[in-house]
């Protein structure tokens, strides 16, 4: 049976002395600890704007519309849209104490489908699905979409635009 030729021949057995071994395991680990590294700086804003999602539902869920306007802006640019445009951040707080009065009728938050674009270094695009499981006294259940435009101050990621409609 004849042999088919290599399309590369086969390496030759290079034999490496121990200390040499480690110098390139503790190369491969310091790269290897780089590159999560940058991993990680890059995840860092998804992980803020999603922890500052998962606190905005636990100030909701609580009955707490001023603890849960903390996530936007204190600016009178700050926007709401939904059936109307409203602008300032005394506005919003005002608009969502004046439709959501008691917490039977604020129901219960989730969001889910939660999809986090960072634009650059200090503006952030999200958007998802929002459900509030409500009694029917307080409104029945609410179902919508959002999409939020976020910049980062120094105390952290802030809403300046939030895009909010029930779609159910």
């Amino acid at each position: 049976m004849e042999s088919l030729p290599f399309l590369f021949p086969p390496a030759r057995l290079i034999v490496i002395r121990p200390e040499e071994a480690m110098s390139r395991v503790s190369l491969l680990l310091v790269l290897a600890l780089m590159l999560s590294t940058a991993s990680w700086a890059q995840t860092a804003p998804e992980a803020a704007i999603h922890h500052l999602m998962d606190q905005q539902a636990a100030d909701w869920n609580r009955g707490d519309v001023d603890a849960f306007m903390k996530a936007y802006e204190d600016a009178p640019t700050t926007t709401f849209v939904g059936k109307t445009v409203e602008y300032g951040y005394s506005t919003i707080r005002e608009r969502y104490k004046r439709i959501y009065p008691t917490p039977a009728g604020m129901g219960k938050l989730t969001f889910t489908h939660l999809a986090i674009r960072v634009l650059d270094s200090n503006y952030a695009v999200a958007t998802g699905n929002f459900h509030l499981e409500r009694t029917a006294a307080g409104g029945g259940n609410a179902d919508g979409i959002f999409s939020l435009l976020l910049k980062k101050d120094p105390q952290g990621w802030k809403i300046i635009l939030d895009h909010s409609n029930r779609t159910g």
